[in-house]
């Protein structure tokens, strides 16, 4: 069965949009969060640049595309980008109320001792009481040790309950390949992660917690007298950076994972770019740089509905309401290689029939996107409002009518 769908907000380049049926099989999931991982690249993609680097990884946060990716999936060892799964923890205490930003925390011996034992640290002292709002200044410019263990006693009692927590938070995020040992990201036996998945915490952070990026744009803090830089040097080169975290062991080299976002005539658009295995802080800095300015210049970013706005309107059986329109929380952009918008084509696949009772945002179609006949990009689409069940004389009806139909 064909149904034909007909948008005048849809750009002109969107040539040819029809609607199928599909197999009753989608899941309920939240239309306002990324869905990761993002899909694999297509291989109609642009070739990336060259980077003096072991991994890599680009991904486009406006319109949810993996734009290049080399040895992605590699097994790596986390070191100090494992401080993002801890900042998303806390943003996420704080939101609940379980922290609060000007909340005096302990700093306990064991956080102490963990700043004394390496590179990265606030100066913290043994026994003192230090805001949260510090404690994470200095987890997030300083990349400080001893912040981040006092942030995790302070979320989890403990270190190995938080350590837990992270594990758990990782798995909620599908993630496959990702385990940690510790909060701040020493050496450890097991503690593991890829820059694919390490791109997916940064996302999720951003995209969850927008109000961590002035805490990541910060060049430099100062606390107990000592005042220490950021180590991203992209936050004095590119004005359109935001973040996020440097890292290095002898194991990893020098990693960075980088954000920007800038402005383009279809919106703005957030790029988040992992550079890992860099020999040098100025190489990792180079390479970002490189990879972030290729994302931008090599792309369009097309929009195809605005946020809210029905892609399509579905029929629902046994419902108070006979329709519900399907379409996104968020808008619903794509991006494709300089100047190949007109090669764009879309379907929506449903899985009919639609019985109520539907709640708002349930996953229950797919708007599949193709770029000169290939396949581009698959956007799950959600429904844009509620559906009751009818009454059961309503019911009934539609049983009936479904099953002459």
């Amino acid at each position: 069965m064909l149904f034909s769908l007909s948008r005048r907000s849809l750009l002109a380049a969107l040539t040819g949009v029809c609607c199928l049926l599909a197999h009753p099989a989608w899941a309920q999931s939240n239309a306002s969060a990324p869905a990761f991982p993002f899909a694999t690249p297509s291989a109609a993609m642009p070739l990336p640049p060259e980077l003096a680097a072991r991994a890599f990884v680009l991904q486009d946060l406006s319109s949810q595309q993996t734009l290049a990716a080399r040895n992605a999936d590699q097994s790596v060892e986390p070191a100090s980008l494992t401080k993002l799964m801890t900042a998303y923890l806390v943003f996420q205490a704080v939101k609940s109320g379980k922290l609060a930003l000007a909340q005096e925390v302990p700093v306990s011996e064991r956080a102490w001792r963990t700043g004394i034992t390496g590179t990265s640290r606030s100066f913290l002292a043994a026994n003192s009481r230090v805001k949260v709002d510090d404690l994470l200044r200095g987890m997030i410019v300083q990349s400080g040790n001893d912040a981040s263990v006092a942030l995790a006693e302070a979320v989890g009692g403990t270190v190995e309950n938080f350590v837990a927590l992270m594990n758990r938070q990782a798995q909620a995020f599908g993630l496959k390949a990702t385990t940690f040992k510790n909060p701040e990201g020493q050496t450890a036996p097991g503690h593991r992660s890829t820059a694919r998945e390490l791109s997916a915490i940064a996302l999720r952070l951003v995209a969850d917690y927008p109000q961590a990026l002035p805490y990541y744009t910060s060049k430099e803090f100062t606390f107990g007298g000592i005042r220490q830089p950021n180590r991203n040097l992209l936050l004095w080169r590119d004005p359109t950076v935001d973040g996020l975290k440097t890292s290095f062991t002898d194991a990893s080299g020098y990693c960075l994972i980088a954000t920007a976002q800038r402005l383009t005539p279809a919106g703005p658009r957030r790029l988040v770019s992992v550079v890992i295995g860099a020999t040098s802080p100025e190489i990792r800095a180079n390479e970002s740089q490189k990879l972030l300015n290729w994302g931008y210049s090599a792309f369009d970013m097309v929009k195809l509905f605005d946020a809210k706005q029905a892609v399509t309107t579905a029929p629902v059986w046994k419902g108070q309401s006979s329709s519900v329109r399907l379409g996104r929380v968020g808008p619903v952009t794509v991006v494709v290689p300089r100047g190949q918008a007109a090669g764009l084509k879309a379907t929506v696949v449903r899985n009919d029939p639609l019985l109520a009772p539907l709640t708002q945002g349930q996953t229950v179609g797919t708007l599949k996107i193709t770029l000169a006949g290939q396949p581009w990009q698959d956007v799950p689409l959600t429904t844009l409002d509620a559906v009751p069940g009818a009454g059961w004389l309503g019911r009934l009806w539609d049983a009936i009518r479904l099953g002459v139909k």
